[in-house]
């Protein structure tokens, strides 16, 4: 059974019905949640029908070659829009998030613990966010996810 995180039920119900209602195929990319995103994704209502599924780039040479990320810094907005824009490119989806930053416990290319990218694309634009989340890496991770979900969920009512 799927432990969801705490807030996270109210988006996956909202996600799960945006997405139901628009006919959209959702994926998604993530870098410091290791497929925490994903997890929470696939225990929304429906989701059979509508999450295609996701990719795991932990390591910045997945990122490179699965998701056609340009080599340099992966703590960046950039890096978070281009994978989110190789995660609709290899799954066909229409709506996609993806994640990458510092979860902790210290920094990481000059970014301190907490520094979050969170990445958007909807039908071939791409957009991000930068969080700077507090506590510590279970904290970060969390927080993490609730802020791609939220996205998700903006990205799902422009479809």
């Amino acid at each position: 059974m799927t432990t969801l995180i705490d807030g996270a039920q109210p988006l996956l119900d909202d996600i799960a019905a945006r997405a139901r209602t628009s006919g959209v195929r959702v994926a998604v990319a993530e870098s410091l949640t290791a497929g925490l995103l994903a997890t929470q994704l696939g225990a929304a209502e429906g989701a059979s029908t509508w999450f295609a599924g996701g990719v795991v780039s932990y390591l910045d040479e997945v990122k490179f070659t699965v998701l056609g990320v340009d080599p340099g810094p992966v703590v960046t907005a950039r890096c978070a829009e281009q994978m989110a824009d190789g995660v609709a490119r290899l799954t066909g989806a229409d709506v996609t998030v993806s994640v990458t930053g510092v979860g902790g416990p210290g920094p990481q290319e000059g970014r301190p613990a907490g520094t979050v990218f969170v990445g958007g694309h909807l039908r071939g634009t791409a957009r991000h966010e930068e969080h700077h989340l507090p506590g510590d890496p279970e904290d970060v991770l969390t927080g993490t996810v609730l802020r791609a979900l939220e996205m998700l969920r903006r990205l799902l009512d422009e479809a």
